[in-house]
């Protein structure tokens, strides 16, 4: 296989803290030789585990960025036992943009998984993880949130894994991480994630969704500095306690779980955010947009549980997810 064409300005390798970035060269009208210069932080302490954190797989997501530009900024190597690798933004063209995916080619990084090092900018990103650093990595933790178009519960998650051991090790994070609620998640589409490739590797995975409407709150931004500060002691990476927390576990047993609107309009929630809702109960109309007098078309829970997502504009097309419901787990 062709190298990727990434190179790195930080040594892997070397003890302490080094800032700097994983260089890519971008050819374009503006720069006939430039690069894209995706910042990344190392810091190593001797050997020991290996953590790989990263925020913006989609650009318009920014707890994570947040979380991770402060954790670089004051990591002390003295207190670790092995490396973090930081990377805030993974799809940084779409970050630096403030869209969910890259402006460069449309790129969504996180269906862009396992890349190719002859392919299209987000494509050799995704190579350059799923080649050089992933294989480096022994926990692996990816900070989402709902970006513009949706609202979420905060919360942390991992999946169901046919490797029950290995579940049962991103099982452990999760309780570490200690979000106010934490889910087993089904994915809709989960061709080409970053989290298939990284469990594929037998890695501990775990990711969050921690609010939304594109933006950050001081309370999800706490969430996603204290989970990957208890990610990091609970992996034996850094030390001191961890700082547990209460967390309601969740799941998503079944594709019922989740409502896509069928009309095209404007929006109205009837239920906000960790509601318990009912079969039948009506969570959501979409009124016309485009003529008075005329009935909205009602949306009601297909199941008994915890409203957890919610579309976030006031304007909702065919197509888009509009509500996702979760049931406690017992």
């Amino acid at each position: 296989m062709k190298p990727n064409p990434i190179t790195a300005t930080v040594d892997f390798e070397r003890d302490g803290v080094q800032h700097g970035f994983l260089r890519l060269p971008y050819s374009r009208d503006d720069s006939a030789w430039g690069s894209v210069m995706i910042p990344v932080t190392v810091a190593k302490n001797g050997d020991g585990p290996t953590a790989l954190l990263t925020g913006a797989n989609h650009g318009d997501e920014y707890e994570g960025p947040v979380a991770l530009m402060e954790l670089a900024y004051r990591i002390d190597p003295k207190l670790l036992s092995g490396r973090v690798i930081i990377v805030p933004a993974l799809n940084y063209p779409a970050f630096r943009a403030g869209t969910r995916t890259s402006p460069i080619d449309r790129g969504n990084m996180n269906r862009s998984f396992p890349g190719r090092p002859d392919g299209t900018v987000t494509e050799k990103i995704a190579d350059y993880f799923t080649r050089i650093l992933v294989p480096m990595t022994d926990v692996a933790v990816d900070i989402h949130a709902g970006g513009k178009t949706l609202d979420f519960l905060p919360f942390a998650c991992i999946h169901h894994l046919p490797d029950k051991a290995l579940e049962n090790r991103c099982l452990s994070a999760l309780a570490a991480f200690s979000a106010p609620y934490s889910m087993k998640l089904l994915e809709i589409d989960s061709v080409g994630m970053f989290d298939n490739m990284v469990e594929e590797k037998g890695k501990v995975f775990l990711s969050t969704e921690l609010g939304g409407g594109g933006s950050s709150s001081a309370a999800s931004n706490a969430i996603a500095k204290r989970g990957l500060r208890n990610v990091l002691i609970h992996s034996g990476i850094m030390k001191g306690e961890v700082e547990k927390r209460p967390s309601i576990m969740l799941d998503m047993p079944d594709g019922d779980c989740f409502t896509f609107s069928e009309h095209d309009g404007l929006f109205e929630i009837c239920a906000d955010l960790g509601a318990d809702v009912r079969k039948g109960d009506i969570l959501a109309k979409i009124w016309p947009a485009d003529r008075m007098g005329v009935a909205p078309v009602e949306y009601k829970a297909k199941m008994n549980g915890l409203l957890t997502a919610r579309h976030f504009p006031g304007l909702i097309k065919t197509g888009d997810c509009m509500l996702v419901i979760a049931v406690r787990e017992t």
